[in-house]
């Protein structure tokens, strides 16, 4: 997908001394239009920021500046039960952090001050004056960025991460996660592009986590693996990025192969325990063959990209077995995370859900 576009509008410096709004000293600022369209003057290459709204860490880790935040919000520092976020797994000093508010942008003002941050990063306002109102409490610039997906907003996505690499002098980095994105994406296509219709298997993913975990009617029809590997998606023609399927639907797809997000362990009874138990679910041939396996889930405090792509390139090694005879799904997935994140943390991601990740499930 070409990105040049979205770039045009995130540009043009001010070399400009004197001290920010948030009292700390700089020498050269920079003037950048945010996703909202709003042109905020920043200091150039900040030496400290914080990260407000699902995935905006994530994003700034992306880029290897989380060494530059001065503060987290409350998901950050609460232990969790099931941990599915690769960034927040590699960066432990996380927890270590002062309060800036609670998760999913819930800021508190007074505790952003006094972390004292030269530029607040916020994604996904409800509007443009949510952005403003907080910049006028803190005296701190704020930066708006949509944190968009890999799939139908992987524009916003970009432009989010060409907006924060500029903010912070990581412009090259971003081109590269970028690149990275795009190559891994056209990797994925290639090899499953010329696969013919009538020799796709068919398939369905349940237990997609969706504002918290679900069990197995939980499922997304535009889900980016099976795109990413032309997979025949039984759900793929409901049209909506999630959907809760009938049972009695998915009885009458009767998909050849099933995929089980692990996120749904985290619910009673879960995806896994619904395969075993409930006697619809037993006439379905996937279970009668034991074709059913678990992948890791990506939905959590917003989508975990790294664990899109090694989910999709497992489901290819599944599904197009000969295609991906190259790929070791879990190397894979260290790869991928050690490029976003910094470390291989495919083992210690998996051990949260019982290593049934990139594994067939015995039911």
């Amino acid at each position: 997908m070409a990105v040049t576009a979205f770039f045009a509008g995130c540009t043009g410096t001010d070399s400009t001394a004197g001290e920010t709004s948030g009292g700390s000293a700089v020498s050269e600022t920079v003037t950048i239009t945010d996703a909202l369209g709003r042109e905020v003057t920043v200091p150039k290459n900040p030496e400290s920021v914080v990260c407000s709204g699902s995935g905006t860490l994530r994003l700034l880790t992306y880029l290897e500046a989380q060494d530059k935040i001065v503060g987290v919000d409350d998901i950050e520092i609460e232990e969790q039960q099931l941990e599915g976020r690769p960034y927040a797994i590699a960066n432990t000093q996380f927890k270590n952090y002062p309060l800036i508010g609670e998760y999913r942008g819930a800021d508190d003002p007074e505790k952003i001050i006094a972390c004292n941050p030269e530029v607040i990063f916020k994604s996904n306002p409800t509007s443009a004056s949510e952005i403003d109102e907080l910049q006028d409490k803190t005296g701190i610039p704020v930066v708006a960025l949509t944190y968009g997906s890999l799939s139908v907003e992987r524009s916003d996505l970009y432009q989010s991460l060409t907006i924060m690499g500029e903010v912070m002098g990581k412009e090259d980095r971003a081109k590269d996660v970028i690149e990275f994105f795009n190559s891994s994406i056209a990797d994925l296509n290639g090899r499953t592009e010329s696969v013919a219709e009538d020799d796709k298997i068919s398939t369905y993913v349940g237990g997609i986590s969706y504002r918290g975990p679900h069990g197995f009617q939980s499922t997304e029809p535009s889900y980016p693996p099976f795109i990413f590997v032309n997979a025949y998606n039984v759900a793929g023609e409901m049209g909506t990025e999630h959907a809760d399927v009938a049972k009695e639907k998915i009885i009458e797809w009767n998909p050849e192969v099933l995929f089980v997000d692990l996120g749904t362990l985290q619910t009673t009874p879960s995806a896994i325990d619904e395969l075993k138990t409930d006697e619809s679910y037993q006439t379905l041939d996937a279970v009668k063959s034991d074709k059913v396996y678990g992948v890791l889930p990506y939905n959590y405090y917003a989508s975990n990209y790294g664990s899109v792509l090694a989910d999709a390139y497992y489901v290819g090694s599944v599904l197009y077995p000969d295609q991906f005879a190259d790929i070791d799904p879990a190397e894979k997935a260290d790869e991928i995370y050690t490029f976003l994140v910094g470390e291989p943390v495919f083992d210690e991601l998996n051990a949260y859900y019982d290593n049934l990740g990139f594994t067939q499930i015995k039911l």
